[in-house]
């Protein structure tokens, strides 16, 4: 596959009941869906990438994603606002701050934000 151009990226966090995991997710992003195709709800991340959310209870709790984030306290107040906190925070040696947020059904939702002044 090396050299191959792929178009988008889409995510899937597979949860066992649609509404419970629609109002989570709507937290965790802050809104709703941007899109509904069928009875999936994709949630634009970036340009070409977007996380679906699917009612799929034999799969749920199998996800695990990293978000890399800009102004990443400004989000943890939000989310603490809708009553989401991190199941695990830490700061690493090279300054990226990382968080882990854990849906209902067991899915790992991860925020990393690299140090003021670096690049990735």
């Amino acid at each position: 596959m090396h050299g191959e151009l792929f178009e988008e990226l889409l995510s899937v966090a597979c949860v066992r009941d649609r509404a419970a995991g629609m109002r989570w997710y709507e937290a965790f992003f802050g809104r709703a869906a941007d899109e509904m195709i069928g009875e999936e709800a994709l949630w634009r991340v970036g340009s070409d990438a977007y996380l679906v959310v699917d009612e799929r209870p034999a799969r749920a709790g199998a996800c695990t994603i990293t978000f890399a984030v800009r102004g990443l306290d400004a989000m943890l107040e939000r989310m603490a606002g809708a009553g989401l906190r991190p199941e695990h925070a830490e700061r690493y040696g090279n300054g990226v701050h990382h968080v882990t947020f854990i849906d209902p059904d067991g899915n790992s939702l991860s925020l990393a934000e690299l140090p003021p002044g670096s690049s990735a």
